[in-house]
């Protein structure tokens, strides 16, 4: 019971931190020194021939960087500090690895901005999506921010959850270099495609799993589990091997149509449609859908706690 309460305390304490907290802008984040040392490689890196290559050994570095570096941070705390130190910064930095609050509160921006102007909307959703934003219309700024929540539901919580219960405190730290790797040089467009092609391709392989789980939780918690014959017919359909599967769960909950053409650094990219129903998107959607979220990251928290649970008895 004791190695049992040892996992799963500073968990519950860094996500009850999460809902009351978020990410305060005035608090360092380890994920924005993950994101200056991105653009530090990709700056040097990113020119002349061998492009791929040198983005892999890049890749494989920082990744292998941040697992080891959070391992040896917390073995040193408990064997040279005491045990309640590493306790903290267990705590501390699952609470950095989990961004459901903040999410839903930008998502929540992004909605309350367009009752204001569009213009207003446009720069809120910049905020929290990759492509470009200046011509977005109302509809898609909408649609923009709920494929966002969708998407990052699995990103920003039910994987990292996946990779603690897997790899503890550093399979964390490391999803998060994967993922901000991906966020930031994963893209097809001419700059990256070469530099940034395994790190997108690493990015898939860590959330082939969670991004399916977090579609397979939406629609149980929506209560109409029929949903997911919907999800497996146009999750596939998305250019990523993943995001299409929570993005097709939250449009069959709503009952709504995400995709279409999207802007990033000025190139056009076409993705799919998800769903047929063309409707307007309005407030009502947006509040289901963050119901949807805090349902399922509940979800995942009780599920993560029963696994462990398990994990330590078997042992």
């Amino acid at each position: 019971m004791m190695e049992y309460l040892i996992l799963i305390l500073p968990l519950l304490l860094a996500w009850l931190l999460d809902r009351l907290l978020g990410d305060p802008a005035w608090l360092p984040h380890p994920v924005v020194a993950f994101g200056r040392a991105i653009s530090y490689c990709e700056y040097v890196l990113n020119k002349g021939r061998g492009r791929f290559m040198k983005g892999l050994i890049a890749t494989t570095m920082l990744v292998a960087f941040a697992y080891l570096s959070t391992y040896v941070l917390l073995w040193s705390a408990a064997i040279y500090v005491s045990f309640w130190l590493k306790f903290v910064l267990e705590m501390v930095l699952i609470f950095y690895c989990l961004a459901g609050t903040t999410l839903i509160r930008e998502v929540r921006s992004v909605f309350h901005a367009l009752d204001c102007s569009l213009e207003k909307g446009r720069r809120q959703v910049a905020r929290i999506v990759g492509r470009d934003t200046q011509a977005l219309s109302a509809q898609e700024v909408r649609t923009a921010a709920l494929e966002t929540l969708a998407e990052n539901l699995s990103d920003g919580v039910i994987a990292p959850l996946f990779w603690y219960v897997l790899l503890g405190v550093p399979g964390m730290m490391m999803y998060k270099m994967i993922n901000t790797l991906d966020s930031m040089i994963g893209y097809r467009s001419k700059r990256y495609r070469s530099f940034g092609c395994f790190a997108a391709r690493l990015d898939d392989v860590a959330n082939y799993i969670p991004a399916r789980l977090t579609a397979l939780l939406m629609v149980l918690v929506s209560g109409h589990p029929s949903l997911w014959r919907f999800v497996l017919r146009y999750g596939k359909e998305h250019t990523s091997p993943n995001s299409g599967y929570p993005e097709a769960a939250l449009a069959g909950i709503l009952d709504c149509r995400f995709g279409g053409p999207h802007n990033y650094f000025g190139e056009e990219v076409w993705k799919p449609y998800i769903g047929k129903n063309a409707r307007p998107l309005t407030t009502a959607d947006m509040q289901q859908a963050v119901r949807i979220n805090q349902k399922v990251e509940t979800g995942m928290i009780l599920l993560v706690c029963l696994i462990l649970f398990a994990i330590t008895n078997i042992g």
